[in-house]
């Protein structure tokens, strides 16, 4: 279920996946972006939510709306993301020597455009990489630079499969989780990151990136679209949760993680088709999972 980090702009008001725009100089902040007078005014204003039996449709349509959303979209919709290595040094730091052979898990790996990238760039990583859709799982193992010998692809539920049938029990270096936490009901969360836990070392990291509160993104849905406290489902039916700092911070120690770094990163996107300028908020982390 990962998705880019660009953001879109489309036609319909709606459809807030990430895709393809130009963005400025980011800047790493830990305080929250402050709105617009009318900004605060439009989320006040929006009280109703989504029906309980909706609700309860989509949560068990999520798999199919996704699934439906690569089969619309097959691989073309996302960019690869050239720019994990720079932005997560753990991906490099973390071994005691160069040749280090270094596991990685992807949580949520969509059609591999983070993992791949990474497996042209260093030789000495092996990639476990799930996603929730079939379809998606199917694309990776199509894709040319898919290689049994440094890399395995399976589907998984992570609210729900147990990630040690694929992945041995504290085995991976590093956990990446780029946005994909934002597309799980809140209140599965915490199960997605026990799962994960399981198969991670001891001292071993996990590295977040996802949508922040009061992106961009957030603000363009009308009324009608609302879940819950910052969680709102598209058109598609696709969903997505914004991020407040103090939100993540308290979700991952109550799963006995260890805060490292967990900043907003804001930025300018720019739509040069429509002529807009808008603010994006990601929320960029790192937490540890403690030696003992």
């Amino acid at each position: 279920m990962a998705l880019s980090e660009s953001g879109v702009l489309s036609g319909d008001i709606n459809c807030t996946h990430p895709g393809k725009e130009e963005s400025k100089d980011q800047a790493n902040t830990p305080t929250a972006r402050i709105l617009t007078l009318g900004e605060q005014e439009r989320l006040n204003g929006e009280r109703a939510l989504v029906s309980d039996f909706k609700q309860m449709k989509l949560e068990k349509e999520a798999q199919k709306n996704w699934d439906l959303f690569y089969k619309r979209n097959t691989t073309n919709f996302f960019k690869d993301r050239h720019w994990t290595t720079r932005e997560f040094e753990e991906l490099k730091a973390c071994r005691e020597f160069e040749s280090q052979k270094l596991v990685l898990l992807e949580a949520g790996c969509g059609v591999g455009n983070c993992f791949f990238p990474l497996l042209e760039d260093d030789l000495n990583i092996f990639v476990y990489a799930c996603d929730f859709s079939p379809r998606a799982v199917e694309f990776v193992r199509q894709n040319p630079l898919y290689c049994p010998d440094r890399c395995c692809a399976f589907q998984c539920d992570l609210t729900k499969d147990d990630l040690m049938e694929n992945v041995p029990e504290s085995s991976v270096d590093v956990i990446t989780l780029i946005f994909v936490l934002s597309a799980v009901h809140p209140d599965k969360m915490k199960l997605v990151l026990e799962n994960i836990s399981r198969v991670l070392k001891p001292g071993g990291f996990i590295l977040f990136r996802d949508y922040g509160l009061y992106d961009h993104a957030m603000l363009r849905f009308k009324p009608g679209n609302k879940l819950g406290e910052n969680f709102y489902v598209r058109q598609d039916g696709t969903r997505s949760y914004f991020f407040s700092k103090e939100f993540l911070a308290e979700l991952f120690e109550k799963t006995g993680f260890k805060c490292v770094s967990n900043d907003y990163v804001l930025r300018e996107t720019v739509n040069k088709k429509e002529g807009l300028c808008v603010p994006r908020v990601f929320l960029q982390s790192k937490f540890m999972k403690p030696e003992s």
